[in-house]
């Protein structure tokens, strides 16, 4: 299969947020999809997939009676396989565009699975390449019973919603949601295959990506934040971003945007953090502290349970933001744009370590430190750029006007 790939899809828009229905060959899935128990490999030798972590794999014996089904003349699958795409294995954080190249590892979205309109009002959704970005909500058995198939089946098309950049929490949700209505299923399952307890459970458990998604939540309806109102489960990069400003509507930005970048201020790794949290025995989060070493700057207060610093951070962070830039923004602003508030959260992460040590948080010492960027023109051509060049464009303006050097490079005398 020729990479990158483009095929048709049909936007769907439901309470919960937009997706994708598109028609994508089982051969290209099982290149492009895992989940916490599978993924496949392509073996040059046998001209095969074989399978890596079907030890972990709740029933691997359904796979065997499913690809024999699979092989059959009238073999068919009207159901389709829900795929969450943009989230790296390794980590489980997002594959991002633009981020900046340190220690939590920001990619540069030459991977990342986008939507586009066509003129006639259409969507393409394009695949640029084989990295395994698209994390399998349901349908694993199904999918992967294929690199147990004939090869010939491999070519087979599979109806597959996909939802873009999609926080792994909703991922659970929407997991423990469809098994549920389908048939009794097991509680501790979602808890196994996510991280995530689909009961109340006690902050003190809470893996980084749930802790960041209550963050958001709270961010959206707090009347003291700036983001109230403002926060949308919706692709990072989609065309309900474009322009929102030119068809005078109220900026928005995605909840991924939001929760990625909250997640990042204490963790490097969620995945590696959920993992540690549920070995053995649920833990919490003040236990995981020896099991890594992580450099995030506000690392200890989410191991210590110290939530509330960290939101009246973020929150006192993004009205100084307002305050410098968002208030004063004029229609045809980048600092408004998921671009330009992915630039600032950055700063944020730039910011955090020396402004916790301080020991003041509040916004007024948030907006002395921006200040000095309030004169920048976002309006110019030079930031009007939708892409990951667009973000570090802004970025780097900002750092510049702060005088915080370059990251990975000492400041110049």
């Amino acid at each position: 299969m020729t990479f990158p790939l483009t095929v048709k899809a049909l936007r769907v828009e439901q309470p919960l947020g937009v997706y994708f229905v598109a028609v994508i060959p089982a051969r290209v899935l099982l290149q492009v999809a895992f989940s916490d128990a599978l993924s496949a490999t392509w073996s040059e030798t046998e001209h095969t997939y074989k399978l890596d972590g079907t030890q972990r794999l709740r029933d691997p014996k359904r796979l065997k009676p499913v690809a024999s089904y699979i092989d059959r003349e009238d073999a068919a699958f009207p159901n389709s396989i829900i795929l969450a795409a943009n989230y790296r294995r390794d980590t489980g954080l997002l594959e991002e565009e633009g981020a900046p190249d340190d220690e939590h590892g920001g990619g540069d979205g030459a991977n990342l699975w986008f939507i586009t309109e066509q003129p006639d009002g259409c969507h393409e959704l394009t695949i640029p390449s084989s990295a395994k970005l698209a994390s399998v909500i349901d349908g694993q058995h199904r999918l992967f019973s294929f690199a147990e198939a004939l090869s010939k089946r491999l070519d087979m098309d599979l109806i597959c919603s996909v939802f873009l950049d999609l926080p792994k929490p909703y991922q659970a949700q929407l997991f423990a949601t469809i098994n549920s209505n389908q048939k009794p299923v097991d509680k501790s399952l979602t808890y196994e295959m996510f991280g995530y307890n689909i009961e109340e459970e006690d902050e003190k458990f809470w893996s980084p990506d749930k802790l960041a998604v209550y963050f958001t939540r709270r961010l959206a309806v707090d009347k003291d934040s700036p983001l109230n109102g403002r926060i949308h489960i919706a692709p990072v990069r989609g065309d309900d971003e474009l322009d929102d400003q030119l068809r005078n509507e109220p900026w928005k930005v995605s909840t991924a945007v939001i929760v990625e970048a909250v997640m990042r201020l204490y963790t490097s790794n969620p995945k590696a953090d959920t993992a540690a949290l549920l070995k053995d025995r649920r833990k919490p989060r003040a236990e995981i502290a020896e099991m890594r070493a992580d450099r995030s700057p506000l690392r200890a207060y989410y191991l210590a349970g110290k939530d509330a610093v960290i939101y009246t951070m973020v929150r006192n962070y993004l009205i100084a933001c307002d305050q410098v830039f968002w208030s004063k923004a004029t229609g045809n602003t980048f600092i408004t744009k998921t671009v330009g508030v992915q630039a600032l959260l950055d700063i944020l992460r730039r910011l955090a370590r020396p402004t916790i040590d301080s020991g003041d948080i509040s916004v007024d010492h948030f907006t002395g430190q921006l200040e000095a960027a309030a004169m920048i023109d976002f309006t110019q051509d030079v930031f009007q750029n939708a892409s990951g060049a667009g973000r570090s464009t802004i970025r780097r303006a900002i750092e510049d006007a702060l005088g915080l050097p370059p990251i990975g490079r000492p400041r110049s005398a």
